[in-house]
């Protein structure tokens, strides 16, 4: 039987085993998917003893993400743009690496919004951590001229436009509304909206209406800010689809079977959200 985790510190909020176990079930697979709190000070051990302990492969959450892509042995591009692996997997004894938020959150936005780059105009970046690294990466792989990031440490986004040359640039957090008015897109990766709390203080009534608004906390799957850019009449992308999709690679990986996104693993998700949040 084949087995693999999620490893964090703490790791008990992870989603992830409702996702892996209702694939496996749904498919019919012989396998098995857990959390593993691993102490940041044992994640050389833990992955240095995955394939011994008999596990095909791991996701990895906060705050391993960017040791686990130090310590693998070979790395993806989407791994190295974002220096941060989410996803390992033994290959021939190898310890191999990839970023999947990437490929969670542009799946998810060309479903949702299949003409969201119709418009020849920018995208806006809220946050400048792991997640704004593989989101930035997404849209400069999918030919966007211009990426807007804002931080409340300013120092920190003009690192990641360090890392990913010219074509993005770096305003200041209090400029975040007057200069998202045009882009075609307007994404939020801080965790400001996370269980309700904070503000994020944007006036969508000054947006271009094509704006497209995402935001990547999914608990509540409503965000203020989804709920005042709903309110303005703009496209809305919620967070949970990232999440979503952004397993389906390491499922593939382990299991050997590509799953798909569907309507009852949507429910599942919505329900653990909703008991969480009564």
């Amino acid at each position: 039987m084949k087995r693999a985790c999620v490893i964090g510190w703490p790791i008990e909020h992870s989603r992830s085993p409702l996702i892996h176990g209702y694939w496996l079930k749904h498919y019919g697979i012989a396998g098995s998917y857990s959390k593993e709190a691993v102490r940041p000070e044992d994640v050389r051990s833990f992955l240095g003893s995955l394939q011994e302990n008999g596990f095909v492969g791991c996701n990895v959450t906060v705050p391993h993400k960017e040791t686990a892509f130090a310590l693998a042995d070979e790395k993806d591009a989407s791994a190295v743009a974002v220096s941060a692996a989410n996803t390992l997997w033994i290959d021939d004894g190898k310890l191999c690496a990839a970023n999947t938020d990437t490929y969670g959150f542009m799946t998810y936005l060309r479903a949702s919004v299949p003409d969201w780059d119709n418009a020849d105009a920018p995208v806006s970046v809220l946050g400048a951590g792991g997640a704004a690294r593989a989101i930035v990466y997404g849209f400069l792989e999918a030919g966007v001229e211009e990426v807007r990031v804002f931080n409340r440490t300013r120092d920190r986004a003009e690192a990641l436009a360090r890392d990913f040359g010219p074509r993005v640039k770096v305003y200041d957090w209090d400029e975040r509304g007057l200069h998202s008015r045009k882009c075609a897109v307007m994404v939020n990766t801080t965790t400001i909206g996370m269980n309700g709390v904070g503000s994020l203080g944007i006036d969508f009534h000054t947006f271009d209406t094509s704006c497209v608004v995402c935001d990547i906390v999914y608990v509540p799957l409503q965000t203020e800010l989804i709920v005042r850019a709903l309110g303005r009449g703009l496209r809305v992308v919620d967070g949970l689809g990232m999440l979503l999709h952004q397993a389906v690679p390491g499922f593939e990986k382990w299991f050997g079977v590509r799953p798909e996104v569907t309507p009852g693993l949507w429910d599942v998700l919505l329900a653990d959200i909703e008991a969480a949040t009564c």
